[in-house]
């Protein structure tokens, strides 16, 4: 299947058109028949050619040399403490398809995180997708990024948000990252809200004119990325150590938290991020295993980019029994409909019971166990080819 990239609203007009025509009855035979004119020869129109896609094409191309284990290790995005290149090298010779970057992994000056960065980066026709939580404010990850944050941005014009996060979308391309996970379209009026000191907005509103002006604000520089899908701000608690639930209906949220999320996605954004969080009245599980929030998704939402998982190691700190196995949880969230899986890893990534091997070996047992669709598997490594052969330029 190809991936393509579509509008996320649509209107069909319908135009009916009705000939009348009347003839008068005639009690007479004609004298005689008029001959129609001989038609004038037309010349056949000429076929149009098939549009090219440039993008497609590679990616088609470059599905066919994958093996199922490599498309299993091509869904993970990792994370390795420190600023030494070798770990996250080997982690990208492995097979994974991104490098997430933490505060451990940034050096005292912009030169020498780009130094980082460029050593990583092994593919030529599709860059590494190398992200960051560069909201600025309470999640920031780069000492020199001074543009404003959200506790600003919250009562500032829209103009305001797409002003900031173009400033600090080329901070970041500058020092070779090129995926942000920090436009933040969670919403809450809730103060003593875990995520309230993030949010863009406190009314759907609001919220949603400044998510889309800072994915202007990041357009042609790094890839956006909409936080935390389906909206934290209505779960309260902390997804790093919990699955806070919010006591939504599936219509209550589309009057609410859908709405950022919604102008985000119609502003082009590339990535939407799902949260270990649980709307139970739509699904009981978190929404980043859910196939019914994956559905919501893409066909209420209309999204068509790379969804990516919050980090999902946070499913195994809550310490809840049905989360504890690192394999499962990876099956569980490529079946629901995740393309890319987040891991913020320790040096010692066993500690956890994970690695790229391990992951993979999951994945592709679910695939051969039928509990995910081959369909299903190429569907995501599609979506993040394509991403990443098109932040290639």
């Amino acid at each position: 299947m190809r991936v393509k990239r579509i509008g996320t609203r649509s209107c069909v007009l319908a135009v009916l058109l009705a000939a009348l025509t009347a003839c008068a009855p005639s009690n007479t035979a004609p004298a005689s028949v008029t001959p129609k004119p001989t038609p004038t020869p037309t010349s056949e129109p000429t076929p149009t050619a098939a549009p090219v896609d440039p993008i497609g094409d590679w990616v088609d191309e470059r599905m066919s040399q994958l093996t199922l284990e490599q498309k299993a290790a091509a869904v993970l995005m990792l994370h390795a403490p420190g600023t030494d290149p070798a770990p996250l090298r080997a982690y990208v010779d492995a097979g994974v398809s991104g490098l997430i970057l933490m505060g451990d992994n940034v050096p005292s000056t912009p030169a020498e995180l780009a130094a980082l960065t460029s050593a990583v980066q092994a593919d030529p026709d599709a860059p590494l997708l190398i992200g960051i939580d560069e909201e600025g404010g309470e999640v920031q990850r780069l000492p020199w990024d001074t543009a404003a944050s959200a506790e600003t941005l919250r009562s500032a014009p829209a103009t305001a948000a797409q002003e900031a996060f173009a400033a600090r979308a080329a901070t970041l391309a500058d020092v070779g990252a090129n995926v942000n996970f920090g436009i933040v379209a969670d919403v809450t009026a809730d103060p003593d809200s875990f995520i309230a000191g993030r949010v863009l907005g406190t009314d759907p509103g609001g919220a949603a004119e400044r998510v889309a002006a800072a994915v202007t604000g990041e357009r042609g520089l790094v890839a956006s990325t909409l936080k935390h899908f389906p909206g934290h701000g209505a779960a309260p608690g902390d997804s790093h150590s919990s699955i806070p639930t919010a006591p939504l209906s599936i219509d209550e949220w589309r009057a609410g938290p859908a709405v950022p999320f919604a102008a985000g996605i119609d502003a082009g954004a590339e990535l939407v991020m799902t949260g270990h969080l649980a709307y139970p009245a739509v699904d009981p599980a978190p929404a980043s295993l859910s196939p019914e929030w994956h559905r919501i998704l893409r066909e209420e939402l209309g999204f068509d980019g790379v969804v990516v998982t919050d980090d999902m190691l946070m499913l195994q700190h809550n310490e809840l029994p049905e989360y504890a196995d690192p394999g499962e949880n990876a099956v569980r969230a490529v079946a629901a409909g995740a393309d890319l899986l987040l891991y913020v890893l320790p040096a010692d990534p066993s500690e956890f019971g994970i690695s790229v091997e391990g992951l993979s070996t999951s994945i592709v047992d679910g695939v051969e166990t039928g509990r995910i669709s081959r369909e299903r598997l190429d569907d995501a490594v599609e979506r993040v080819l394509t991403l990443r052969r098109g932040l290639g330029g």
